[in-house]
């Protein structure tokens, strides 16, 4: 390590500990059903993995967030906490080592949300400075997609599968042009759900099927009334009009936001209070250069408000983050509970000031 790299190491030990925060040290060695829960199999094949003697499986930490969180929820959630961190976490990558430093802040149970969300944001800034990289700043709105999903006319039960599809932008895309293609059907009389149960039982039964192993009689009738549901359950053209519509938006921040501003008075949808946050940041971020894409989110439906990253010259992620409430529901925790984060990928950065 050259003389100039190490002491940007050191001025980056610096800023993390400078944080007012409790610097936080998780195993290195954790258990990996929570990753796969939370992150699903697509982040899975990256983890590293080995198997206890018990059949446990478990992993080299792949990040600081979750067991940072899960430690908060463990130890009796509800004060505000914050931690820091600077450290190796261990992932399969396409390039590069498997093993490789993050640093990052995580703000848990603040009093204000916008003003965790302006230390995270000033974190991230101030850590890429010290590398000397003036980043393109890319936002996302994870809120103001959710509200207005849920103003817009639409049956109750397609909002959840939307949501779960914002943040993959071709499954989202694939069910859009589902529904617009869709034709209208007439309402069948179905049976009732018991009859319905009896029916699929005695089919299993007669074909030798286990009625234990796998799917249930009452599961498979259940998911096929939940399907029938949705197929009759039409969404009005002007509203997957308003939703195509939306999520093309992006470009310079302000614009952005003076489109779906325009979009949403038309449709009579509300989402003042969620661009006010937004617009917010944006005055603190300054002179950097901030794009707003309605249709960016992190794939994990965890994040709940705003999301952002910042990307270096070449064009990689050099730190990323925002808001993510859900998280610590999904973790257990028997309230809504803030808390906005982010990580810098440091060997990123030191390549760019090499």
């Amino acid at each position: 390590m050259t003389a100039a790299a190490a002491q940007r190491r050191t001025a980056l030990e610096d800023l993390v500990e400078a944080q007012g925060a409790t610097r936080a040290t998780p195993p290195l060695l954790l258990p990996a059903d929570p990753y796969f829960d939370l992150a699903g199999e697509e982040f899975g094949r990256r983890l590293l993995l080995t198997t206890a003697t018990t059949g446990a499986e478990y992993c080299l930490r792949p990040d600081f967030t979750l067991p940072i969180v899960k430690a908060y929820i463990e130890d009796g959630v509800g004060e505000p906490a914050a931690f820091s961190y600077l450290g190796p976490i261990f992932r399969q990558r396409e390039t590069g080592p498997a093993e490789f430093d993050q640093a990052g802040i995580e703000l848990l149970a603040q009093p204000d949300g916008d003003v965790a969300l302006d230390q995270v944001l000033t974190f991230a800034r101030a850590a890429l400075d010290l590398f000397g990289v003036s980043p393109t700043i890319h936002l996302g709105g994870v809120g103001l997609f959710e509200s207005l999903l849920a103003q817009a006319d639409m049956p109750a039960p397609w909002r959840s599968r939307i949501r779960q599809r914002f943040g993959h932008t071709e499954a989202l895309d694939r069910l859009l042009t589902r529904l617009e293609s869709a034709p209208e059907l007439p309402r069948a009389e179905q049976p009732s759900r018991e009859a319905m149960v009896d029916d699929i039982t005695e089919q299993m039964v007669a074909a030798g099927l286990s009625l234990s192993e796998g799917r249930t009689p009452t599961e498979i009738a259940d998911r096929y009334l939940e399907q029938q549901a949705l197929d009759a359950a039409q969404i009005p053209p002007a509203t997957l009009k308003l939703l195509r519509d939306y999520l093309a938006i992006s470009g310079p921040a302000l614009q952005s936001l003076t489109r779906i501003e325009t979009l949403a008075r038309a449709a009579r949808i509300d989402l003042a209070p969620r661009l006010k946050s937004i617009r917010h940041h944006l005055d603190n971020l300054g002179e950097a250069s901030v794009s707003f894409d309605a249709n960016f989110s992190p794939r994990l439906d965890y994040y709940t408000g705003i999301v952002f990253e910042m990307t270096g010259p070449r064009g990689e992620i050099l730190a990323s983050g925002g808001q993510y409430d859900r998280l610590l529901e999904r973790l257990g925790a028997v309230a809504p509970i803030a808390a906005s984060g982010c990580s810098v990928w440091v060997d990123r950065l030191e390549a760019e000031a090499a």
